[in-house]
């Protein structure tokens, strides 16, 4: 079993991938024990993060930072992105020659990596969306009887219902049947949808959703997404919250109101991230 030398450094490389190109790199044993504490205790990204796919132009560079600093463990936390990162480092070390051990830390609340029972970030957004959601309907509740009938909660999960289905830890309590969890591996329908959401309304006065961004239709297509494509050649989704209250409004006639989890957890994340 290999142990560090003594002399080893840990750096942390701002914004992913590209502050390794850019070599804005952080020395870690120059943070203070109180930046260290602070740091544990700090949700988000402190390092900043990024969405960059790495091109054949930049792998001299990536080498020459590399040899710089005499790294020769390189960790990467994330999801799917991270995980091809690894895999394009490791390929372009191996092209120079560049002795490099390459670990991918899996990492990502959607929990939708293969191989991997329970990814870091997982936990604390499954408490953070269960929370969220029965603060919400208990509101709900207390208005029902005159005003709001529906709430709609969208969560993050391309392909993956995970952080969908742990929304159902707030089924806990009187009307537990007035939830409904619509997750991207189950195909949505439209007709089967409205006539429960009027059945839990006539039955229990509301009716609370919590429905993923990658929720598809019988044909596999992605209920909502934007022509915006990401960095790797990911389809933009988020929407499908408000589509789906105008669809209740229109064929129910009932006042929904609606959030986007996705942004709330982002903008936290950053937030959380300039402290």
């Amino acid at each position: 079993q290999q142990t560090a030398p003594k002399d080893a450094v840990l750096y942390a490389a701002h914004e992913g991938i590209l502050g390794v190109l850019t070599e804005r790199l952080l020395a870690t044993a120059a943070l203070s024990e109180n930046d260290l504490t602070a740091l544990a205790q700090t949700p988000a990204s402190a390092f900043g993060t990024c969405r960059h796919v790495l091109q054949p132009e930049e792998a001299e560079r990536l080498i020459d930072v590399l040899k710089a600093h005499d790294i020769g463990y390189f960790f990467y936390n994330g999801g799917g992105g991270a995980a091809r990162a690894c895999l394009d480092v490791l390929a372009i070390a191996t092209q120079f020659a560049y002795p490099l051990n390459v670990i991918h830390i899996p990492k990502t609340i959607d929990n939708d990596l293969p191989a991997t029972d329970c990814s870091l970030g997982f936990g604390s957004a499954a408490k953070y969306l269960a929370t969220s959601l029965r603060e919400a309907s208990l509101d709900l509740a207390s208005v029902a009887s005159s005003s709001t009938k529906v709430f709609i909660l969208e969560t993050m999960g391309r392909y993956s219902g995970w952080l969908t289905l742990a929304c159902g830890l707030a089924l806990h309590g009187q009307h537990e049947e007035a939830y409904l969890l619509l997750l991207p591996e189950l195909a949505f329908n439209e007709s089967s949808l409205l006539a429960k959401v009027e059945w839990m309304v006539a039955q229990y006065g509301y009716c609370v959703i919590a429905i993923a961004e990658g929720v598809v239709d019988k044909n596999g297509q992605t209920l909502h997404a934007s022509g915006q494509r990401d960095a790797a050649g990911d389809r933009q989704l988020g929407g499908v919250a408000p589509m789906l209250a105008e669809l209740i409004t229109t064929h129910l006639g009932y006042k929904c109101h609606w959030s986007v989890a996705d942004y709330l957890q982002r903008s936290a994340r950053h937030l959380a991230s300039q402290v």
